[in-house]
């Protein structure tokens, strides 16, 4: 029964093995193609930036405060942790214990306190 499975495991893993290969094999003919017949000549505007069709004003390399990032990543930390919160209603809809509740209120109160503790230290005061 063994070699069976084995077998049979190896025959699925073929396939992704073929499809790996096909995607290399591809890939490489594409950039040889295009190395081939695409243009070799390279303008003066090649270089410049364009947004929009529209020269620039100044320069990309403009500085932001860390308050922005420090939002985003709040916003992303938290974003997730609400996903989280869907599989504990699908739970809660089967009428589990109440270690499962207790766990859920800890996790609540773990996300206010890290907001607390952002708001505290001003990251959503915008300046």
């Amino acid at each position: 029964m063994f070699p069976q499975m084995m077998q049979s495991s190896l025959y699925d893993f073929f396939f992704v093995f073929i499809f790996f290969i096909v995607s290399i094999a591809l890939s490489l003919i594409m950039v040889t193609i295009n190395s081939l017949i695409g243009p070799k000549f390279m303008g003066e505007k090649k270089m410049h930036t364009y947004e929009s069709g529209m020269s620039p004003i100044r320069t990309a390399w403009m500085q932001f405060g860390v308050s922005y990032y420090l939002f985003a990543l709040i916003f992303l930390a938290f974003d997730v942790d609400v996903l989280y919160l869907f599989p504990v209603l699908l739970t809660y809809q089967r009428g589990t214990g109440f270690s499962e509740l207790i766990g859920l209120i800890l996790f609540l109160a773990l996300i206010s306190l890290a907001i607390v503790y952002a708001w505290r230290k001003g990251v959503f005061v915008w300046r």
